[in-house]
């Protein structure tokens, strides 16, 4: 079984960590390395920096979300064990894959490094360390919404959000994904519903952006019709506005911007300004290094500090 990470195998919490024995060795870290890492924590109850490296490693094997486990042994109550793994010094970690000692290192490291570690022991055992895992999940996501897929987009967003609630590019694309379905209701609860830490995240604003698009979209009128009346009266600035939402409601993006680039050159100050903030709801609801969102800027910067 796969978990959206796709670590398979991925154990209960309560399964992630324990304490091991002589007796039990051989199962708790030899034969349970052939299905993940086992990351081995020889420590005693009289050493200081095992107090504090003994919790950061459970952080850190606990957010790797079962691609690897941890034993701890106390070498105090387990001599043999210390004496043949030649452990001198404590706390000393091991890490085993397939049954083999494969990394490890002795003394106490910052939080950071200890993260580094269990990275680095996932990728030698052939796994993806989490943050890697979830940014392949979400760009697996993104590739179903861009190939019409919205349904599953929003299946495989809410899963990852099931892993990762404040993940805010899973959010984003989960209202994105409503988006694309036409259930512009859901999106906007969804959006609303985002956790405060990241309300105001770039991935959410960009929905937010796409959501309010979607809204004049719905009521955008013809294009040929507003093209029409806009040759008729080039100084009709309300056509030229409607004729670039529109576009945008067509896919015609880049024709849009022109048109509102175009009002804003003869009225930048129409109707509050209402051409400069349309492009920037435009602009917000695109990638970043869109083309069209470079050129577009570019453009609007040249004319606003002419």
């Amino acid at each position: 079984m796969m978990d959206i990470l796709g670590n398979a195998g991925a154990a209960p919490a309560g399964d992630l960590i324990k304490d091991s024995s002589e007796a039990t060795f051989m199962a708790d870290v030899i034969d349970a390395s052939n299905e993940v890492p086992v990351i081995v924590d020889f420590w005693a109850p009289w050493c200081g920096p095992c107090k504090t490296l003994g919790p950061a490693l459970e952080e850190a094997v606990k957010a790797a979300k079962g691609a690897v486990r941890m034993v701890k042994v106390n070498v105090d109550e387990n001599q043999m064990i210390a004496a043949q793994l030649r452990i001198q010094s404590i706390p000393t970690v091991y890490a085993f894959h397939k049954g083999q000692p494969i990394d490890g290192f002795q003394g106490a490291l910052p939080p950071s490094e200890v993260k580094a570690f269990i990275d680095r022991v996932i990728k030698a055992a052939g796994g993806a360390a989490p943050g890697e895992a979830m940014a392949e999940a979400i760009a697996a996501a993104e590739e179903m919404l861009e190939q019409g897929a919205a349904v599953d987009a929003a299946q495989t967003f809410a899963a990852i959000l099931g892993e990762e609630p404040n993940n805010p590019a899973a959010y984003g694309g989960l209202v994105r994904a409503h988006i694309a379905m036409g259930d512009l209701d859901q999106a906007e609860a969804i959006l609303n519903g985002a956790p405060a830490e990241i309300s105001h995240a770039a991935e959410l604003e960009a929905a937010h952006a796409q959501l309010e698009l979607a809204k004049q979209a719905a009521d955008a009128g013809p294009v040929a019709e507003l093209q029409a009346r806009v040759e008729a009266n080039p100084d009709d600035h309300q056509a030229r506005f409607d004729l670039a939402q529109a576009l945008y409601a067509n896919g015609r993006t880049q024709e849009a911007v022109d048109q509102l680039l175009e009002l804003f050159r003869r009225d930048r100050t129409w109707n509050d300004e209402a051409a400069k903030k349309q492009l920037f709801t435009i602009f917000e609801a695109l990638k970043p290094n869109d083309p069209i969102v470079l050129n577009g800027r570019r453009k609007l910067s040249s004319m606003i500090f002419a």
